[in-house]
């Protein structure tokens, strides 16, 4: 049975395009330990990737511990040291966009992370060339990931109905996100922490090598 190809293909950014999740949560394991909320980074990188930083400052501290009003602010301020010099696409995603390109097929970045860190990431992995037509952010709408609010707005403003995009993501939240918004979601689980069986109870289709991704989603057919 044939699977029909995407008009419009929504990648994630964090752990998608770019490899920083073990990264950012080493680092906000830290934050969050010393805020009054004993955390490890395992915890963190199970539960708190993919999601935005307002989601998660509001569970840590509906659960009483304290991180300061300026606490977006003060980790986004944070992230040009933080992921300046260490962060690299994820392996072989170059060829899945390439293959998306050459099929004529309309792609988009959204991510639960700001425009700011995004310009950041993608800068250094030479990635952001290929999405400044097209970038956005949980910012942009009323509720981040698992809610389908970003993905919907990306498909609204591209100009393609939810039925006809699929959604690379590789979190339980985004891939959630994804099957709400009525899309197609590809959930890669080729980082050692990820959470293929979450993945896979949030609906999400599997697979973990980018290489077999444009054969996986019928790209190249597409022409």
């Amino acid at each position: 049975m044939s699977v029909v190809p995407p008009k419009l293909v929504i990648f994630d950014c964090d752990g998608v395009l770019v490899d920083t999740e073990n990264i950012a949560n080493e680092r906000l394991a830290v934050l969050l330990t010393e805020a009054g909320y004993p955390v490890t980074f395992e915890h963190c990188r199970r539960y708190f990737s993919g999601r935005s930083m307002v989601s998660v400052q509001q569970e840590v501290e509906a659960a009483g511990a304290s991180l300061g009003a300026d606490f977006v602010e003060r980790w986004n301020a944070g992230l040009p040291d933080l992921l300046g010099g260490r962060v690299q696409a994820v392996p072989h995603v170059r060829a899945f966009i390439d293959a998306v390109r050459a099929a004529g097929i309309a792609y988009c970045v959204a991510s639960s992370a700001r425009v700011s860190k995004m310009h950041i990431t993608l800068s250094a992995t030479g990635l952001l060339p290929l999405f400044e037509h097209a970038m956005f952010s949980a910012t942009m709408v009323g509720r981040s990931k698992p809610f389908p609010d970003l993905f919907l707005h990306a498909a609204a403003s591209m100009g393609f109905a939810p039925a006809d995009c699929i959604v690379v993501e590789d979190s339980v939240p985004g891939t959630q996100a994804g099957i709400a918004a009525g899309m197609r979601v590809f959930s890669y689980h080729g980082d050692p922490y990820s959470d293929p069986h979450g993945l896979e109870a949030a609906g999400g289709i599997l697979f973990d090598d980018m290489r077999g991704l444009a054969r996986l989603v019928s790209i190249s057919d597409a022409r």
